[in-house]
């Protein structure tokens, strides 16, 4: 039931809205909401991740570059990189974090 809460907090929520999926040992799977416009802001990843957009549309914006993200896109993120998200659409992605 995790995708429906992460969706259901979403609908009274200022900001992105993440869950744990599934974790286990060197390796987790979050959930990600946003509404249209949402913005993750600027952070580090400080493990191996991988962002992949489920439904909607998203930009993602690092150092050096900027991508589009549509569904069914996805991009690795290099650790230690300041970089942020934001939804061009009302947006569900899966982020997956470790080896």
């Amino acid at each position: 039931m995790t995708i429906k809460e992460v969706k259901e907090k979403l609908k009274t929520s200022r900001g992105p809205v993440a869950q744990s999926l599934h974790q286990g040992s060197g390796f987790k799977v979050l959930i990600m909401a946003f509404n249209n416009g949402m913005i993750l802001k600027e952070h580090k990843a400080h493990i191996k991740s991988k962002l992949t957009v489920m439904e909607g549309s998203v930009v993602y914006k690092e150092e050096n570059r900027t991508i589009e993200l549509d569904q069914y896109d996805e991009v690795d993120i290099p650790v230690g990189v300041m970089h942020s998200v934001e939804a061009r659409a009302d947006s569900l992605c899966i982020l997956s974090q470790g080896e």
